[in-house]
């Protein structure tokens, strides 16, 4: 039996993988993967030949102590439908989409559950993901999640009512703020003579350096800007531009992804309803 299985090996499942072996956190003949097509878990296979490429969901949970379920969050239904009858107490599912609670899965399932929600940045093993547990969670199955995601990234458990918000800074921030990056880019390149090329050296070097900077405790937000935005300057005229013109437009943006959040949440919640397992 291996340790972890993997079901669904598409962005987020193959990041899983390339950092608990990269950080050493496991040995690549400890760990089974499934996907629908298989060509796509062959393919990871080619990187890592001693992991084990199972030929179904249900392989997967017949060879894994902790399983984490990687597809989307429609597919998850149909996917707990599938393993349910092959899941054992002794399992711990880890579930790594926000739209259904780790409280709707225990519902379906008799094993234990969790879940984790992971960030594209923790594959350069830093970075957060979030953690919440199920009622059958011992503080062993804590620790061992804990300290498996801790490899890779700084583990934060978190409640179920800050879960959307949550994934929205630590998950979909990366590409939030890559967006804005792309956008102060442009900009330089249509107001001055500098090249894109040139702009984008900058930029990400820049970036970098700001990370540093708040790795090593340097700086907080607050202070970082006080520390460069000096009376009268320059990068105050710009703090008053970007003061004046963003406006309510996080506001907006945490609006509109927990709208989407609670569509999917009832859209899955209602098939499982519809399937029976679950009673309004």
């Amino acid at each position: 039996m291996t340790e972890i299985g993997i079901i669904g090996t598409g962005s987020m499942g193959t990041m899983l993988v390339d950092a608990f072996l990269e950080s050493h956190a496991l040995q690549e003949q400890e760990i089974t993967i499934f996907n629908r097509s298989e060509q796509k878990a062959l393919r990871l296979k080619e990187s890592y030949p001693k992991i084990h490429v199972a030929s179904s969901a249900k392989e997967v949970v017949g060879q894994s102590k902790i399983i984490f379920v990687c597809v989307k969050p429609p597919q998850i239904p149909s996917l707990l439908d599938e393993i349910a009858d092959h899941l054992q107490p002794s399992h711990l599912l880890v579930s790594i989409t926000s739209p259904i609670t780790v409280e709707a899965i225990e519902a379906n399932v008799p094993s234990k559950v969790a879940r984790a929600i992971p960030s594209l940045i923790n594959q350069t093993l830093s970075g957060p993901s979030l953690l919440s547990f199920g009622s059958r969670c011992t503080p062993l199955d804590k620790d061992v999640l804990t300290h498996l995601l801790r490899h890779i990234s700084e583990p934060l458990e978190i409640n179920e009512d800050i879960t959307r918000v949550s994934s929205d800074i630590a998950s979909c921030g990366p590409a939030f703020f890559s967006y804005l990056t792309q956008g102060f880019i442009d900009a330089a390149v249509r107001q001055t003579n500098i090249t894109e090329d040139e702009a984008t050296v900058l930029a990400t070097n820049m970036l970098i350096g700001l990370g540093k900077l708040f790795e090593e405790e340097r700086f907080t937000l607050t202070s970082l800007q006080e520390r460069i935005c000096v009376p009268g300057g320059i990068t105050g005229e710009g703090i008053d531009v970007l003061r004046n013109e963003t406006g309510l437009m996080f506001d907006h943006l945490f609006q509109r992804t927990h709208r989407k959040y609670y569509i999917e949440k009832k859209h899955i919640e209602d098939s499982l309803y519809n399937k029976g397992r679950l009673s309004k």
